[in-house]
């Protein structure tokens, strides 16, 4: 291969070989401005991208140690009003009291709700809601109504125990 490419070089004229120089000097040179613009351009848009990124790094650093303070913190205490009396409460305070048809309580760590017609998402706020009563859902059956976002719903709910 070389010999075949020195053959070739040397089977040209010497203004050629001086074209050919020439050509591939500058050949080398574009590439290397070409280069070192795009290096340029990506440094720049790095550039600007880095205060964003470090206040997105010190949220991530707050939230991290947000959640180990919170991991590390004692669970909340369930609540000591009676859990019949506490979901209807809770109920009542999400405007949901005209809508629960029946509650039971079996035992003092479980109730029984029967819901006719209740907005889904309103519900499932409800439900959330609960949550941060120490309270949880156990088994839910809920039904689609005819009218579009509404369901009846029967669900047990328990008092949570520490785990």
């Amino acid at each position: 291969m070389n010999a075949k490419l020195r053959t070739l070089w040397q089977s040209r004229a010497p203004r050629e070989r001086v074209v050919i120089a020439v050509l591939a000097v500058l050949a080398g040179v574009a590439s290397y401005v070409w280069l070192v613009q795009a290096a340029d351009r990506a440094h720049t848009r790095l550039r600007a991208s880095v205060p964003s990124l470090r206040a997105q790094a010190a949220r991530l650093e707050q939230q991290a140690g947000d959640l180990e303070r919170l991991r590390s913190a004692p669970p909340a205490a369930a609540s000591k009003t009676d859990l019949r009396t506490l979901v209807q409460a809770q109920a009542g305070a999400a405007g949901l009291s005209r809508a629960l048809v029946r509650i039971d309580a079996p035992d003092a760590n479980q109730v029984v709700v029967v819901f006719g017609a209740v907005a889904f998402a309103d519900w499932l706020n409800w439900v959330a809601g609960l949550t941060a009563q120490q309270v949880r859902l156990d088994v839910c059956r809920v039904e689609a109504l005819s009218t579009p976002g509404l369901v009846s719903v029967t669900a047990t709910l328990v008092r949570s125990t520490g785990q």
